[in-house]
């Protein structure tokens, strides 16, 4: 997806996030079973946090990941908020089958993975390799 403002073209990659909402609903699954064994049956605060957790399941296979990739910057959701990271901030961009790692100066590295994270990788691939050579990061390939 291109998003154009101005002069400055912003390409956005999207992913899908299903290994936390899977481990969510196993969770509440196994306190189920384990409530169904231990209780009589079960009172409207055991309905209500069974609920809770597939909301919340619901919530994090809905909210997608991100990659932004600017002129100049890349942007993702980390811990809930947007994290941006500007090109002189980027030590190295490591392309390898199915993920992208980008690390940065001070930092974790960031990874974006098509296992994980359902991100199309090979788009994301040609896309760096574009922005890594426009702002002279090292690019390793893998």
């Amino acid at each position: 997806m291109h998003i154009a403002t101005g002069a400055a073209k912003v390409d956005r990659y999207v992913g899908r996030s299903y290994l936390l909402p899977l481990f969510l609903l196993f969770f509440i699954g196994l306190y189920v079973i384990l409530s169904m064994m231990t209780l009589k049956e079960f009172n409207t605060m055991e309905w209500v946090t069974v609920a809770a957790y597939i909301v919340l399941a619901l919530f994090f296979f809905l909210r997608r990941p991100y990659l932004a990739v600017g002129k100049d910057y890349v942007q993702t959701r980390k811990m809930s908020r947007d994290r941006v990271l500007r090109a002189a901030d980027i030590k190295t961009i490591t392309l390898s089958q199915g993920t992208i790692m980008i690390e940065p100066s001070k930092g974790a590295n960031w990874i974006f993975s098509k296992w994980m994270n359902r991100y199309p990788t090979e788009e994301i691939a040609s896309r760096m390799r574009e922005f890594a050579n426009a702002n002279h990061i090292k690019l390793l390939e893998k």
